[in-house]
């Protein structure tokens, strides 16, 4: 893959962040959580999977993405320790609200979610910024 394949899939994967973050936030409005829920966390998934585009990086897993993006950004001083954290909420929020049927989603543990994810796609949003530049 050449480098202009690479930063349009980026970008792709980024405005697929984007409209699962706004989506998340007109769910939220109109209460509901888990759907909410759900759409924040793939905004921050998909916000990663933008990142991994640039590194000709793909998992198949969950897991793996989230294990990778600690990995080569988190621990190496990329990204702030905060954001592994939200990661991880998002994903055991997101995968309560879907696979359990039982679980009660909290509004205020789901608003919290949506504003994390908001703030994770915007220090995203500047590092690829960054990178496309770096890219040219």
């Amino acid at each position: 893959m050449n480098e202009l394949k690479e930063i349009t899939l980026s970008k792709y994967r980024f405005e697929q962040a984007q409209r699962c973050l706004r989506s998340s936030k007109l769910l939220f409005d109109d209460g509901d959580f888990r759907g909410a829920a759900n759409r924040s966390y793939y905004a921050i998934y998909n916000a990663i999977r933008s990142i991994f585009a640039l590194d000709k990086v793909e998992f198949k897993r969950h897991s793996g993405n989230i294990s990778y993006f600690r990995k080569e950004y988190i621990q190496t001083g990329i990204f702030d320790k905060v954001f592994s954290q939200i990661v991880g909420d998002a994903f055991e929020i997101r995968s309560d609200s879907d696979y359990d049927d039982y679980v009660i989603i909290d509004k205020s543990e789901v608003d919290e979610q949506v504003k994390n994810a908001e703030v994770f796609c915007d220090t995203v949003k500047k590092y690829l910024e960054e990178r496309y530049c770096d890219e040219k």
